[in-house]
């Protein structure tokens, strides 16, 4: 599926061919705080398929307390987070941040990883009472 994206401010945009059946929502204690939010959902591609069309992305690299570096891509102006991959071979693989692929209605997650973090009540949200607009 082709698809476009750009953070908040539109400083930096993007372009990708991404398969549907990949994407993930990720629990993660490093995802919570790197989001504020319970979770984070990322679309995975291979480098190859992903093409910035705008401006360059800030990169916040992160080492983990197992020696996996992960590479954090957000916008220098609006500081929205857009893409993720790691150093080495890992570098070919490519997670793009659902919030940012205009797409992303169409885009619903396959999987869950990192549950052991997830936060307790995230089951109960469908009972909370809703409002269309704020």
């Amino acid at each position: 599926m082709h698809v476009t994206g750009r953070c908040h401010c539109g400083y930096v945009t993007y372009e990708a061919e991404l398969d549907p059946k990949r994407i993930s929502i990720c629990h993660c204690t490093d995802c919570q705080t790197l989001s504020g939010s319970p979770f984070r959902v990322t679309a995975v591609v291979p480098e190859s398929d992903l093409k910035l069309t705008g401006h360059e992305p800030k990169l916040y690299r992160k080492v983990a307390e197992s020696g996996r570096v992960r590479q954090q891509y957000f916008c220098p102006e609006c500081g929205s987070p857009l893409f993720v991959n790691g150093e080495g071979e890992a570098a070919r693989i490519w997670g793009i941040r659902w919030g940012s692929i205009d797409q992303r209605a169409e885009l619903k997650p396959q999987r869950q990883i990192w549950c052991r973090s997830a936060v307790s009540w995230l089951p109960e949200m469908s009972e909370l009472p809703t409002v269309q607009t704020d």
